[in-house]
């Protein structure tokens, strides 16, 4: 018997905007964290003491000038005028929350050890601290947990803990200063920076001081977020020669480089709970100023989805309300990407440098410098998806060579020398080593392989070849040759499954041919002619040709997508480059150098789906 369900059919789910997934989401709404304006301060100073949150944040003392006892807390919106302090002073430091808070040494104007503690009302004084001393670190959760730490005169390391009614003194910081940011708690905190001017940053973890990494600005008189952990802070402003606006954010492990403050200040407050909320405040210009800046984050978490984030499901069939059109989702594939830029090489070079592994792991070596005078470069640089770091060199310096494999396991093959060489060198993630050399020497190759002891080296020149040799781990041995001899020609994928693409023949070509581990086949030519062209693919059943050399010789930014059957015309570079690098796959693929872009990189991204409307009638 026939069931309603199998009559009525199944449910098709409403959707008001098309699904993203996100990574796709956040590339349209990068998280990025950026300062905002807010209330200014009553009074304009600087060398104040600063505590509390984002939203909830004490400032007291401070050159205005005269030296003062004012004292404001701040609610997220706007500053108020509190209770004074009992002792008016500058160049102190405090720790705490807008409720329990307290402040501890300074200048008034001769350097004093007062101590004061906060009760969300007024200002009471308490044990003095054991020294007098000035620009005193501070880091603590309230006043009854506390942590004070250098300062000023005779610049010391000296460490005390306070628990609301005495001082306890514990291990030395590793190195003396004062004028420094501080964060965090009793158990986890940080000292960041000071005078005399570095950028050394220690954390503190109840007991004792060690050094971690330091900030890329060496500076004093800085802010900081005062209530994160010493996994998570940001670090602003401060004195690096002069005032800066320079912000850096910790991830528990390096600073990073984030974007700079409206107005360059030292001698500021600061106030927050992490690297994505905190606040700025007071400070020197060098006039005294009152601004008040809120530092939040815009777009997509990297992690969470925001509430009006929708995951795609592939094969997820629906109807757009908005476009009143039934859709379906389909797994991202080319030709729908795109190229962005990454980080530039640390030596510019062109004229067939070989590369090696994927988007976020790959490996640029050799190549041509083009500098004055222009040589043959040796230069190995390792890529970890935003910047490239050196490694050690080859062992032969060449141009136009071969390469594949992995960051950690690769191979270079065969190149100018000048004349032409058949050297081989084999990586093993720490150095280069020469191997058995190609049978036939030449330069111009293509290569395919997924590590250092299995891929394949065909085509070169100085004339146009055919050649294909494949490679064991330890030698070279001649198989099947291309159906077209060629030179400066396009390759990528495995020993047993590969495609070569373009080339000159001598003349420029767009024939392309597919590799199956014993032969070559010809498969659709490229839509346009093209040599001196780069190569990404995991197999012969996709693949991306990019860049190169088009008739009469000029460089090219054109992009194809191979299917398996047809080429298909994408986004173009940003630029038009030939003899580049190459590395990547075809849906996440990676272009580096060529002499139209000295050491520029080109990132090529696929979206994770897309989504095709349904036709009903």
């Amino acid at each position: 018997m026939a069931t309603f369900k199998g009559i009525k059919g199944f449910t098709v789910k409403n959707l008001p905007a098309d699904p993203l997934p996100l990574a796709q989401a956040q590339a349209a709404s990068p998280y990025a964290g950026a300062w905002a304006s807010s209330a200014n301060m009553n009074t304009a100073s600087d060398n104040l003491a600063s505590m509390g949150t984002t939203t909830a944040a004490l400032a007291a003392g401070g050159n205005a000038p005269p030296i003062t006892n004012k004292s404001e807390t701040w609610n997220g919106t706007a500053w108020t005028e509190g209770n004074n302090l009992n002792t008016a002073r500058s160049h102190l430091h405090g720790a705490g929350v807008y409720t329990s808070a307290v402040v501890v040494g300074g200048e008034s104007p001769s350097v004093t050890n007062a101590t004061e503690k906060y009760n969300g009302t007024s200002w009471t004084s308490s044990t003095n601290y054991p020294a007098s001393k000035a620009s005193i670190g501070g880091i603590g959760a309230s006043n009854t947990s506390a942590v004070f730490f250098g300062g000023t005169p005779g610049t010391v390391a000296e460490t005390y803990e306070f628990n609301g009614t005495a001082w306890t003194e514990t291990n030395d910081m590793n190195t003396a200063r004062s004028d420094m940011a501080a964060c965090g708690t009793q158990t986890a905190g940080m000292a960041i920076g000071g005078s005399p001017r570095t950028a050394v940053v220690e954390k503190y973890n109840g007991s004792t001081w060690t050094e971690v990494g330091d900030l890329n600005s060496a500076r004093n008189g800085l802010g900081a977020s005062a209530q994160s952990s010493n996994t998570n802070a940001l670090a602003f402003g401060g004195n690096d020669g002069s005032q800066t606006a320079k912000t850096e954010s910790w991830n528990g492990t390096s600073w990073t480089e984030v974007a700079d403050l409206a107005t360059a200040r030292y001698d500021l407050g600061g106030s927050g709970t992490s690297n994505t909320s905190a606040l700025a405040f007071a400070g020197g210009t060098p006039d005294r100023t009152s601004a008040t800046e809120e530092w939040s984050f815009s777009g997509i978490p990297p992690a969470s989805p925001v509430a009006d984030y929708t995951d795609a499901i592939v094969g997820q069939f629906y109807y757009n309300t908005a476009s009143s059109t039934f859709k379906v989702t389909y797994a991202g594939e080319g030709p729908a990407g795109t190229w962005a830029s990454g980080g530039a090489l640390n030596v510019a070079r062109n004229n067939q440098l070989a590369g090696a592994g994927t988007q976020t792991a790959a490996l640029a070596f050799g190549g041509y410098t083009g500098a004055s005078p222009a040589a043959n470069s040796a230069s190995s640089e390792a890529y970890n998806g935003s910047t490239w770091t050196a490694t050690p060199s080859l062992t032969t310096a060449r141009r136009n060579l071969g390469g594949f494999g992995v960051q950690t396991s690769a191979l270079a093959f065969g190149g100018y020398t000048d004349p032409t060489t058949g050297k081989t060198e084999s990586w093993n993630n720490s150095s280069w080593t020469e191997v058995s050399d190609l049978n036939s020497v030449r330069g111009g190759v293509g290569g395919a392989g997924v590590s250092n002891s299995s891929g394949i080296c065909f085509g070169g020149n100085p004339t146009p070849r055919a050649l294909t040799e494949s490679w064991n781990g330890s030698s070279w041995t001649e198989v099947n040759d291309l159906n077209t001899a060629r030179q400066n020609l396009a390759g990528a994928g495995t020993a047993t499954s590969a495609i070569a693409s373009g080339g000159g023949t001598p003349t420029i070509t767009a024939e392309s041919e597919s590799w199956n581990g014993t032969s070559w086949s010809t498969i659709a030519e490229l839509n346009t002619a093209r040599t001196a062209t780069q190569g990404a693919s995991a197999d012969n059943a996709s693949f991306l040709t990019y860049g190169g050399e088009t008739p009469p010789g000029a460089q090219s930014g054109a992009t194809e997508f191979y299917n398996g059957t047809s080429w298909t015309e994408t986004a173009d570079l940003a630029a038009g480059r030939s003899g580049a690098g190459a590395a990547g796959t075809s849906t996440l693929a990676l272009c580096f150098g060529s002499p139209s872009t000295s050491g520029q990189t080109e990132e090529w991204t696929v979206p994770d789906f897309v989504i095709k409307t349904v036709t009903t009638s």
